[in-house]
Order: C-alpha cells, then structure tokens, then sequence
C-alpha cells in the first residue's frame, strides 16, 4: 500500500527556470519530492556592549596584559619634539666623520640653529646631559620651543623648575639678513607695513594669492633654485601662517575654561591654517618650520576639547607625523571615539579620510599600535547607523581586505599586534555586515574567503574566531553570500575543526552551527561536501551530547534554599543559551539527511538515533518547543528511510509513543511535525495499532479541517496508512473521515496536484476492498463529479498564467494525481470505467 510521500520544502515552492535545461515531469516531481522539511531558525542574538572598549568584557584572551589599553591620559607633554629622534627612541650610531657647521645659522629657520637647545639658545657644551635629556625628552610645555616668527611666544608657556626665562628675540626678517641675536647688515630696514602682522581673516587670502602666486612662477621658470623656493616658502610663512599660529596661541591663552565660542574659533583657525598649508603645498613633509607648526598644536592639545582635538588631529596626519606622535594622535582620536556623543562630531569632519588613509598605508611592523586604534576608532563609528553608511561609501570595506592580507602576510614579530588589530577589524566587519548595501560589497571583495584565511592563521584565538563567527552568521542568511561562502575551499572542514577546539565557548558554536545550517537548507550539494569532511558525524554528536548533558544539569540540581534573582536568572539565560546550541544544531542534522546518501547513514547511526530520543523524553514542549519541533523534523527525515539496517526502524514503536506529547500539545508547528513523522512511521503495523488503540486517528481526523494545506497533507498520509488495515476502515468513516476528505478535495482543488493526489490515495485505501459501502449515494456522487472535473487537463490547468507554473503543476497532475484518480474512479463506477 503506498504511503506518505516526502513532502516539497516549507521555505519555498519549487518554481523551475524557464532558462534552465527543461526537465521532464517526472524529474519535476522527484526534486519536489525529494524536499524533506527544512527549518528555519532565528539568528543568535547578540547583546550590543554599551561600554565603548577594544576588548569587551566576554574577551577570553590569556594574556589581558598584553592588550593594549582602552582608557589612558593624553597631554601635550606626550608628544614628542617633532623630528627631534627617531620614533622608537633608539640612539643612531654616531657619524663616523665630524661636519663643519656654518657659523650663521638659516635666519628664517632659527630652529636649525645648531647647538642650541629649542627651548633656551645656549650651545650645548660636551658633557652637559642634563641638556640633552631634556631635548631627547618627549615634548611638554616646557619644552616645546616657541614658532620663530611670533614675536609673543619667544618664551616657553611654563617654564620648569629651575629654568630661567630666557630673554625676548627679535622677528627674524622677511629679506633673510637677520641673524638670531646677531645685528642686522646696515641699510637693511623692515618698513613698518613689513613689521606689521596681518591678522587671519582681513585680507589673507589676498596676501596667501600673493604669495604662492610668486612661488610658483618663480618655481615655473628655468632658473629654479633651492633658494628661491625657500624664498617664496618664507614670504607664505611671515605674511600667513605665522600670523595663524599667533592667533591660535593667543586664543588658546585667553580661553575662559572651556568657552565654546572661542573653540568654534580656535577649530576655524586651525581650519584655515590647513587650506593655507595646502594651497601652499605645504602639507606632509614639504614645510621645513613644519615642526614648528606642530609644536603649537600639540600644545592646544591640553584644552582637552573634543571638537578642537579632531580638527587638530587631521592636521597633524596632514603633516604626516610619524612614530610617537603618530600613535598618540591616533589614541587621540581614538579617545575621542570612545563616547558616542561625539559621534556628531565626526560626520562633521573629514578626519575619518585621515584614518582610512593610515590604514592604507601604514605598515604592521612599524606601526601596528597605530592602526590597532584606528581600527579600534571605525570599530566604534561602525556602530552608529549614519555613521555606518558613511564607513560604506569611503569604501572601508575594500580597505579592510587589503589590511587583512597585511595582517595574515605579518611575520612572526607582529603575530601578536596583527591578533590584536584582527580582533577590532573583525569587529568593525561585524557591523558593517549590518547595512544591506556592504552585502555586494563583502562579495566583490571576497572577504568571506579572506575572512576563512584569518581563521585558518588565527583559530586558536577565541575573540577573532567569535567575530567572524558573527559575520557569517548575519551573512549565510543571504542567498548570494550563502554561495560565496560555499565556493570558499576547505571551509566545512575549517568550521568543524573550530567547534572541535572551541566547543565549550557557546557564542562562537552556536553561530557556526547556525552559519552551517544556512549554507545546508537549500544545498545538496552543501549537504554532502559537509557529511564528507572528515570527523562529521563524530564532532556534531559529541557537540549534540555535551551540551545536552551540559543545559540538563541547572534543572535538575537540587538545590539547598530558594535561589536569589541573581542565581536564579543567571543559570536561566545559560540554559536558554545552551538549548540554543541544540536548535542550530538538530537543525543541521535535519538538513543534511536529506540528501539521499546522508539520511540513510545517519539513520543506521545508533547515537543519533538515542540523543533524538533523549531530547524527546527529556523535554518538554512548553519549555523548549523550537528544539522538540526540530527534532521532529529530523527524525521525519529519517524516517523516510526504511533499510533494514535502520536503527530508527527498530524504534519506530518507542519513537511514536515519545512524539504523541506533540501531536497532543497546543503549538501547531509541533503538531505539524509530530503528525508528518506519524506518517512515516505509520508504515509499521506496531505503530499504526499504536495510534488507533490511543484514539490518535480522532485527532488526525480533525485536522482535516485545517486551513493549511501542508497540516492535510501529512494528516493524508497518515490516513492513508490506517486504512491499510480493514478494521482501522470502519473506525475512520465513524469520525467522518470520507466526508472530509471529499471536503479537502473539493477545497483545495486544482491549486495543489501533490494534495489532490495524497487525498484521493487516501480514499481509495477507504473504499477498496469492498468498503464502497462506506460512502452513501450523495458522497458518491459528489465525488464522481469532482473527479470527472479534475481529469480533465485542459479545465484543471486554464486558472494557471505563468508558464513555469503551469510546467510544475502539469507534472504534478499528471504524476501525482491521474493514476490515483483513475484508480478511484474504477472503484467508485460499477462498471469500472472513469470518465
């Protein structure tokens, strides 16, 4: 006798495509067939930290004192003297040879004036360490020297214990004559329009025009020289950027604590100062008092402003500082990014072209400090959904890939800082893969497969692991992203070697699990790339009883007093958490025995079998009702497999007596599942007695009148293998089976061939045998009209429009339906011919 067949695939219809290979009817309705039920499931929630930090509180890294810190204190005093020594602090070898040097100094560089200390113009005598210390020493107040060319700032800010004040100079001249504390060559006089200092704001842009104008065509002629450029960099630097300094300083100076009107203007100033630099062209390296310029700003940076300190920090990574200074201003922006309502603050400011442009370019080895907390800055931006599209379009993606080829090409010196950097880039990915729009984006600049190359250098660290568990997991729920991930080799293999190390951190298996639930609910050939890598079966059963031991055992601790809420809430979220871990993972053995060659294996698999049992008896539906459903579902799958190896075949009996609390229960998904795996394991004489002497035929019976089409068809096929046995026949039509089931075939008519088809078996196992006599005169004829209607192709397929529509149900009414009609028809016309 037949019985129930395997059903199409809940998550879609199967619509073949017109530009396909045109399959034949029968290919059509074994594909659709074939389906088993696949679940879908909820993505693990992930609890967003409020707590801005590199790494969170859930970070599993042995060595925390190691990592660098997310909180510190930042003064100008942390800045070095620009230029002043190498950014490691390693001492150069000296110089084999002793230059001479020029007895006068450059007039318009007073800095170079050799050896005399920035901060006092005394020669350094040999010997003399004090001196030098304090020149080697990182940049403070009272060590930066003053901008030569401001006649305010000739004295340090602060002058230090001990240190005297050192006596005013004189402006150095723009006509190059004045040497520092020397007298001037006589008939050389600066005319007071010389002498006087253009404030920013009045007429600089002229004089800026002026100036660069007459660089340029100087610079433009055959005659260039050095000293012509230096001439023209000279007139730029006294006419405009150092009445901009002298502003900043004397702004700076007179800020009443925090006043924000004068750091609007100190954030214009330094604004100007930068659109002079570079129509100068003298942004990076190219201005030679650029030290100078530096100095003033790492002083401003002690105003602890916000808003002043990114537009600070944009111009001194326009200047391209290096070393020390590089890293304390990416903490500087980094510190800034820490608090999320200074976020505004960044939309509002190109300084995020500044770190995408460190990023770029910055090396590991060198600098991996550096780019730790610029990645750390767009791990925090990211999180901000404005800011997020902005990420998008400044193209951080494309830069991520290329960092993350540089972090995995690091040697084994910087393995440790490319781990770190992994951990915030990998973050900052994660919530990139939020925006719909980064999706085509992920793709074209395979990071799914880059992202499976992190994991292979790095698996052994937990934190990166986990995020690009995230990743996958918000992006394999994507068709598209499913099969860029599927096309990346050796990455089912990579998956399970991750749980078998990791198996104990919930948050990375279960998001593995669910990533390997996606890539197998629609993919055969998913399905036995992953059944084939080696240790499969072993690693997902020992994941499978691990944590079912593991989630069992807050229940059934006994416990000495009543718990406090703390106690009780926290083994609650654990629990939930672990039978998490069990959803996604009965979820991925329900996939993939589906394929033809995966079910059969796990069905003959003695520990799958027990652990779907144990779930069964050991759960109730109230408490863990997706779990109990996937299971369902798995042994549905299973069961449609009747070898005689088949250990579930030997259990169909206990395996129906465990799932009756589901048929019984109030969730309809549960109900839905119990009954389709009723309907294969009803095929057993043991079983189908089972149901009756319980009254389970009254329940399925009822369900007839469902308004779902898939809760009739599996109540159908369990019908249909009742009614294999005589006596079970009498017993049905008293709970008015047969009218139902011509209720169903009228209803549902011609919109579902497979129903249709399921129906009619269904009442032919009625009626067969003799038992016509079941059906009264009326029924009879109801059914015959019915019947004659539907057997006519051209009536039963008109409603249909779409033409691939009309291929698939053409070959369901011709596969599913006729021969099973006709058959009834014979049985229902005394003289057995249909009509």
């Amino acid at each position: 006798m037949a019985s129930m067949d395997r059903k199409h695939e809940v998550c879609s219809p199967f619509i073949p495509r017109r530009n396909a290979v045109r399959k034949t009817s029968a290919e059509i309705v074994s594909e659709a067939r074939r389906a088993l039920r696949v679940h879908s499931t909820q993505r693990p929630f992930t609890p967003r930290d409020g707590h801005r930090q590199l790494f969170g509180k859930s970070s599993v890294c042995a060595d925390r004192e190691s990592r660098p810190p997310s909180a510190f204190s930042l003064h100008a005093q942390n800045f070095d003297a620009p230029d002043s020594r190498p950014g490691s602090g390693t001492r150069l070898t000296p110089l084999d040879h002793k230059p001479k040097f020029p007895v006068h100094c450059d007039v318009e560089d007073p800095f170079k004036a050799f050896p005399k200390t920035p901060s006092a113009p005394l020669e350094v005598k040999k010997g003399v360490r004090g001196t030098r210390a304090r020149l080697l020493r990182a940049g403070s107040l009272t060590t930066l020297s003053p901008v030569e060319g401001h006649k305010d700032m000739t004295e340090p800010l602060n002058p230090g214990p001990g240190q005297k004040q050192p006596s005013a100079k004189r402006l150095p001249s723009p006509d190059h004559t004045e040497v520092r504390g020397g007298p001037r060559k006589p008939g050389l006089r600066r005319t007071a329009s010389e002498s006087r200092i253009k404030q920013p704001g009045v007429d600089s842009g002229v004089r800026l025009t002026e100036c660069t104008a007459g660089w340029r065509t100087v610079q433009g002629n055959g005659d260039n020289t050095t000293s012509t450029g230096e001439a023209a960099e000279s007139l730029v630097w006294n006419n405009i950027i150092a009445p901009r300094l002298q502003q900043l300083e004397s702004v700076a100076a007179a800020m009443p604590g925090s006043s924000g009107g004068s750091v609007d203007r100190l954030c214009d100033l330094c604004d100007g100062l930068h659109g002079t630099l570079a129509e100068a062209d003298m942004l990076g390296r190219r201005c030679k008092r650029r030290s100078g310029i530096l100095r003033t700003l790492f002083r401003l940076v002690d105003l602890n402003s916000a808003q002043l300190n990114l537009h600070i920090a944009k111009l001194c990574l326009a200047l391209c500082v290096s070393g020390n200074n590089l890293l304390n201003i990416c903490k500087l922006i980094f510190q800034i990014s820490r608090s999320e309502s200074n976020d505004i603050l960044f939309q509002n400011n190109s300084i995020i072209d500044s770190v995408v442009g460190i990023l770029n370019n910055e090396d590991v080895s060198s600098s991996g400090q550096a780019l730790l907390y610029c990645v750390g800055i767009l791990k925090f931006l990211s999180g901000n959904s404005a800011i997020l599209r902005l990420l998008l379009d400044k193209n951080c993606v494309g830069v991520a890939q290329k960092l993350i080829q540089r972090l995995c090409a690091a040697e084994d010196a910087s393995f440790t800082v490319a781990g770190h950097i992994l951990v915030q880039l990998t973050a900052t990915l994660r919530n990139l893969a939020d925006h719909p729009d980064s999706r085509p984006l992920f793709i074209s600049f395979s990071i799914l497969s880059e992202l499976c190359v992190v994991l292979r250098h790095h698996r052994k660290d937990p934190d990166i692991c986990t995020n690009i568990s995230r990743i996958y997991s918000k992006l394999s729920s994507y068709s598209e992203c499913r099969l860029a991930l599927a096309q990346t080799p050796n990455c089912y293999q990579l998956f399970l070697e991750l749980l078998n190390k990791h198996h104990q951190k919930q948050d990375l298996v279960v998001r593995l699990l669910f990533t390997l639930g996606n890539l197998t609910a629609k993919s055969d050939e998913a399905r036995w790339q992953l059944f084939q890598c080696e240790g499969c079966t072993d690693t997902l059963l020992q994941l499978y009883d691990a944590y079912q031991r593991r989630d069992g055992s807050p229940r059934t601790q006994p416990q000495k007093g009543p718990p406090s809420h703390s106690e009780s809430q926290a083994p609650a979220v654990e629990v939930q958490q672990d039978e998490d871990v069990l959803v996604k993972l009965v979820r991925v053995l329900a996939n993939i025995c589906i394929h033809p060659a995966v079910g059969p294996a796990l069905a003959t698999h003695t520990a799958c079998i027990q652990l779907l049992m144990e779930t069964l008896e050991l759960r109730c539906v109230q408490e863990s009702e997706e779990l109990l459903v996937n299971v369902a579902a798995t042994i549905n799958n299973l069961s449609f497999y009747q070898e005689q190896s088949s250990v579930l075949r030997r259990s169909q009996l206990s395996m129906a007596k465990l799932m009756l609390k589901l048929v019984l229960c109030s969730s309809m998904d549960a109900m839905l599942e119990a009954t389709c795996a009723y309907g294969n394991l009803s095929q057993s004489k043991d079983v189908r007695d089972f149901i009756m002497q319980n009254n389970v035929h009254q329940f399925v019976v009822t369900l007839l009148d469902s308004k779902s089409t898939e809760m009739c068809i599996s109540a159908c096929g369990v019908l249909t293998n009742l009614a294999q046995d005589p006596p079970n026949r009498a017993s049905l039509s008293v709970e008015g089976a047969i009218a139902k089931l011509v209720d169903c075939l009228r209803d549902f008519g011609p919109g579902d061939w497979q129903l249709v088809g399921q129906v009619c078996q269904a009442l032919w196992n009625m009626i067969s045998g003799g038992s016509e006599k079941l059906l009264d005169t009326q029924e009879r004829e109801s059914l015959l009209e019915i019947l004659t209607s539907y057997l006519d192709e051209e009536e039963a397929l008109k409603w249909i429009e779409n033409e691939d529509m009309r291929d698939f149900h053409r070959a369901c009414w011709e596969l599913e339906f006729l021969p099973v009609a006709h058959k009834l028809m014979k049985t229902l016309q005394p003289d057995g011919q249909t009509a």
